[in-house]
């Protein structure tokens, strides 16, 4: 029996649940504010791993990840929405596909505010200024706004993944060694 595609499922889990909170979110006028408040989460993601391990281990309990994530929010400041959300996401024990949640309300967000929207990867979280010269610089090429969704992922040991639209540009460290790899064993 073939293994479920867990990268499909989380995808589709995250879609769901960001869908609802944006559209709960627009009907309260809230998007700036949970907006805010995921970008604040995101951060903190960014910035512990013990907090990526909690969300992507499946041996605590619901009631265990609800008390966790209740006083990360309060400790962060984070209210309202996306409080609660967090609060469902937990005790609906989904808490593994929340950074796939996080990256697709700000896409939903974008096209709403009638923005592209890009995908990227990055060996680091990326400053503000880079944030903004990287969105300027794919204005220049798309002619339109774009929104990045940053995902911090050190396996790519440096330089960027950019995905807009179907489109991709890979500038990983990652890559270029592995094409490096290759063209060396064509020589050899």
């Amino acid at each position: 029996m073939p293994v479920a595609d867990t990268s499909q499922l989380t995808s589709g889990v995250a879609e769901r649940y960001a869908s609802s909170l944006f559209e709960l979110a627009l009907e309260e006028g809230a998007v700036a504010t949970v907006t805010a408040d995921l970008d604040r989460f995101q951060a903190m993601l960014d910035e512990s791993d013990d907090l990526k391990r909690f969300i992507l281990s499946p041996v605590f309990s619901a009631e265990d990840q609800l008390k966790a994530i209740v006083a990360i929010s309060e400790k962060a400041g984070i209210s309202g929405f996306f409080a609660n959300f967090l609060k469902v996401v937990a005790r609906n024990r989904r808490l593994f596909a929340l950074p796939g949640m996080i990256k697709a309300f700000r896409l939903i967000a974008a096209n709403h505010r009638g923005e592209i929207s890009a995908e990227v990867t990055s060996a680091h979280a990326l400053s503000a200024e880079q944030e903004n010269e990287l969105k300027a610089a794919l204005k220049g090429v798309t002619g339109k706004d774009v929104a990045i969704a940053v995902t911090v992922d050190p396996s790519i040991l440096g330089g960027l993944i950019v995905k807009v639209g179907s489109r991709q540009i890979d500038t990983s460290l990652r890559t270029k060694l592995s094409t490096l790899k290759l063209a060396l064993k064509e020589v050899g």
